[in-house]
């Protein structure tokens, strides 16, 4: 999530306890819902001026410190800087680890994350999210000489680098693979390179951000999966408001090209829109 990419797993949050309470015509919309107009989440950040974003600080290229500055960056905390900006207001980062940051959310300590949190169904039952600002899919890694494998379909009797754990070696099971454990992606580059194995599948973030540190030259992606992530602004179930008032702000920042100039320079490439598959 998060989706997270090489990828927090699933944060199991209960649901919210919610008061009940009678409601007077004044507090009834054009829709019956009871508590709509009791929504101040945007008006409360604008009026204080300042939107509190949890985050991690320790997930590189998300969301982390630089060496040597110290300074808090990262891709998600750019798009949050950007997003503030838009709204004419500060944003105040709150660094916690990834399990606190969602029930951060529940205690009104902080009024979004900004951790590459993954849309699920399970989180839209207790959070309200923004429109997505990352799109992340599944890219099937092999070396550049390589003209075997052109397609998951090719990846049958074939030898892939996978952890046993992950989404991704199960996928590469069910397509016939054979699997070369390892504990993550540096490991199988590895092994890609050193022709041990011939393939390996991985988050296309993951792909993106090696290859813009490091450089892969010498490898390429043959295929990318249909089904992927999308991650968001995670705000307090109900913080309707708030929700909306970021997504117009991604819109804006959208269509003017900033999310884009973000995203190239942490990534190389655009991943803030859905990809072409």
């Amino acid at each position: 999530m998060k989706f997270r990419s090489a990828l927090p797993a699933v944060f199991a949050a209960s649901a919210l306890a919610l008061t009940a309470c009678s409601s007077t015509a004044q507090d009834v919309d054009a829709t019956g819902g009871a508590d709509a107009a009791a929504d101040t989440s945007w008006s409360d950040v604008e009026n204080a001026g300042v939107w509190v974003v949890g985050t991690e600080g320790t997930y590189r290229p998300f969301t982390f410190h630089e060496d040597g500055t110290g300074e808090l960056t990262g891709f998600d905390v750019e798009v949050a800087r950007a997003v503030a900006q838009e709204l004419g207001v500060e944003v105040e980062f709150e660094e916690t680890q990834w399990d606190a940051l969602l029930t951060g959310l529940e205690s009104d300590r902080i009024d979004a994350v900004a951790n590459q949190v993954g849309i699920t169904p399970e989180r839209e039952d207790v959070y309200t999210f923004s429109t997505p600002y990352t799109y992340s899919n599944g890219v099937l890694v092999v070396t550049q000489d390589n003209t075997d494998i052109t397609s998951f379909d090719d990846i049958e009797g074939r030898t892939l680098a996978q952890s046993l754990t992950s989404a991704f070696g199960q996928q590469a099971r069910d397509a016939g693979a054979n699997i070369e454990a390892v504990e993550g992606w540096a490991q199988s580059v590895e092994l890609l390179r050193q022709g041990r194995v011939e393939a390996t599948i991985n988050d296309s973030l993951t792909w993106l951000d090696y290859q813009q540190t490091f450089g892969a030259d010498d490898l390429k992606v043959v295929a990318t999966t249909e089904d992927g992530s999308v991650s968001a602004f995670a705000f307090a179930g109900g913080d309707e408001a708030l929700a909306e008032a970021v997504s117009d702000a991604l819109a804006t920042l959208a269509a003017d090209g900033s999310l884009a100039d973000i995203s190239a320079e942490f990534f190389g490439d655009d991943v803030t829109k859905e990809p072409a598959v």
